[in-house]
C-alpha cells in the first residue's frame, strides 16, 4: 500500500505542476488580455482532486494520521480553482484577473501544503 500512496503522491505532483505550468505559460499573455484557460489548467486541477482524494482515503486505511482541517482548507481551495477552470475552460478570451486568481491560489495551496504543519 506505501508503493500507491508513492505513485498518488508523484502523481499529484505532476497535477500542480501542470496546473502551475498552465498558468505560467499565460502570464506572457497578461499585459495584452489575451489570455485563457488551457487543457494544462484543466487537467492538473482534476488531476489533484481525484490523488488527492485517494491520497487522503490511503493514508486513512493505513492508520495514518490525516489533518483533516489542513485537507478541509485545502480541498477547499483546490475547488474554488477547479471552479474557476471549468466554467472557463471553453472561453477563447478569459479575464486576466481570473486566470490570476487561479495562479495565486494554485500558490496558495502549494504553500499551504508545505508550510502547515
Amino acid at each position: 500500500m506505501d508503493v500507491v500512496r508513492q505513485l498518488l503522491l508523484v502523481l499529484h505532483i505532476i497535477g500542480v505542476a501542470s496546473l502551475l505550468g498552465g498558468f505560467l505559460t499565460q502570464m506572457s499573455a497578461m499585459k495584452s488580455g489575451d489570455v485563457r484557460v488551457n487543457k494544462a489548467m484543466v487537467h492538473g486541477a482534476l488531476t489533484m482532486l481525484v490523488t488527492g482524494v485517494a491520497l487522503v482515503g490511503v493514508r486513512q486505511s493505513q492508520d495514518l494520521d490525516v489533518d483533516n482541517a489542513k485537507m478541509g482548507v485545502k480541498l477547499a481551495v483546490l475547488l474554488a480553482i477547479l471552479l474557476m477552470v471549468w466554467t472557463n475552460r471553453t472561453k477563447e478570451r478569459v479575464d486576466t484577473k481570473i486566470v490570476g486568481a487561479i495562479g495565486l491560489l494554485t500558490v496558495a495551496n502549494i504553500a499551504i501544503a508545505v508550510m502547515w504543519t
